[in-house]
């Protein structure tokens, strides 16, 4: 197999994984979470899944390409990655299986930050790896958004 091709599937499978675990760790929130009062526009529960794997995949075509470039700063923006990816996972816990919804929402914000930072520093390494966080970020301010109105409904 072209080292190319091993180094863009590991970078899918890599969040995808962290997804999957994510997941595994609160397989029954859906259920919770539906029961929970909603804001306008909540998409059904299964939606998520359908839509984190993609952005998974997006997010692991994106890393490839930095990984894949010759730029100086690509170390720099991979920590950026890796430590966003962490704190994605993170707040699956804090919001479904601890019920910190207020402290999930504050840690939400602090990945739209990271996430924010990422795309800048992924725009200085390659254009279309930057590009492809957008889906990812905007997901992830609706997901802000609903965490804001799950928090606020169910006080």
């Amino acid at each position: 197999m072209h080292k190319k091709t091993r180094v863009y599937i590991v970078s899918i499978l890599i969040p995808l994984a962290v997804g999957a675990l994510s997941a595994l760790l609160t397989r029954n929130s859906m259920e919770d979470y539906a029961a929970l009062a909603q804001p306008p526009l909540s998409p059904p529960g299964w939606l998520f899944p359908i839509v984190w794997t993609i952005l998974y995949t997006l997010m692991g075509i994106s890393s490839a390409r930095i990984y894949l470039s010759s730029e100086p700063k690509k170390n720099s923006a991979l920590r950026t990655y890796a430590v966003q990816l962490a704190v994605n996972f993170f707040w699956t816990i804090l919001f479904f299986n601890l019920d910190a919804r207020l402290l999930a929402l504050v840690w939400l914000i602090l990945l739209d930050i990271l996430v924010i930072r990422m795309i800048v520093q992924f725009r200085q390494i390659d254009r279309p790896a930057a590009l492809l966080q957008i889906p990812y970020l905007l997901w992830l301010l609706f997901a802000t958004y609903l965490n804001a109105g799950v928090w606020l409904l169910n006080r």
